[in-house]
């Protein structure tokens, strides 16, 4: 059984579904691996527009695999639940491990894609990270979130956690969640701002919304994920605006305005062509 499904269900729309639903999608070396392989192939695709991001089954993403077979690195050997626990444990195989979980949420995250998590039961630890790290949230009616590392003795500033949910929801908040490591549901969520609808059909609600995105020039839609995040670190509103700019002057030379002012003209829908 394959540990990722990848599926275009409309055409530029792919549906990645994590495949573990016995273990509720915990990360294990294996289905790790397997996401890097997915996001190697939608970085690798201008045919792609929209990823939406599930679990199947009961969850989400129930965060690391603490009873997996193997270890987090690759290499075989001591079971993650035991690497992960032992603190006299070798330091260079956990930082291992974890450099492979962390780097792939950086990875989905910096994807010119944008991402959709459609978030449905347990979305906590290194789920709930992953949520973080995509674009777009919504849940389902039974979805759950929480940071709760530091329910296991580490800290919770882990996967971009300490990064990304200030963000999100303001510092205060992030700082409450990441404390008391406590589990919340989906209205607090979407009440937070951390999703922005709850629905009983949250695929098909991700779909809505990422219709409207694969409607706009794969250029413009690229620019405007990568700048929105560049500019979030920007140290001034100067170099907000310069960064506008020079990144609005790139997308005019390319003839995804000169199309757009066309098929406005004409009454038709845009033809863009892939990046």
């Amino acid at each position: 059984m394959d540990d990722v499904l990848f599926e275009e269900i409309e055409p530029g729309i792919v549906l990645l579904t994590l495949n573990r639903p016995e273990r509720r999608n915990a990360l294990s070396s294996q289905l790790l691996a397997a996401l890097h392989a997915s996001v190697d192939r939608i970085a690798g695709d201008p045919a792609i527009r929209v990823v939406i991001l599930t679990g199947g089954g009961a969850g989400f993403c129930s965060g690391a695999d603490m009873k997996s077979d193997g270890d987090m690195t690759g290499t075989g050997g001591t079971p993650m639940g035991d690497l992960l626990s032992r603190v006299q444990g070798s330091v260079t195989r956990t930082f291992a491990a974890q450099e492979m979980m962390a780097s792939l949420f950086e990875r989905v995250h910096r994807l010119r894609q944008p991402v959709i998590a459609a978030v449905h039961g347990a979305a906590v630890g290194g789920g709930f990270a992953f949520a973080l790290a995509c674009d777009i949230r919504f849940a389902a009616l039974d979805a759950q979130f929480g940071a709760v590392f530091i329910k296991r003795g580490v800290s919770a500033c882990d996967m971009g956690t300490s990064y990304l949910l200030p963000r999100l929801v303001g510092a205060s908040r992030a700082a409450e969640l990441m404390l008391t490591g406590r589990t919340f549901g989906a209205d607090e969520a979407r009440a937070m701002g951390l999703v922005l609808d709850v629905t009983p059909d949250v695929v098909g609600r991700a779909l809505e919304t990422a219709r409207l995105i694969a409607a706009n020039g794969p250029l413009a839609v690229w620019m405007t994920k990568e700048t929105m995040w560049q500019t979030i670190d920007a140290p001034s509103f100067r170099h907000a605006l310069d960064m506008e700019n020079r990144t609005q002057v790139m997308c005019t030379a390319t003839g995804e305005l000169t199309e757009a002012f066309a098929a406005f003209r004409e009454g038709r829908a845009a033809r863009w062509q892939p990046l």
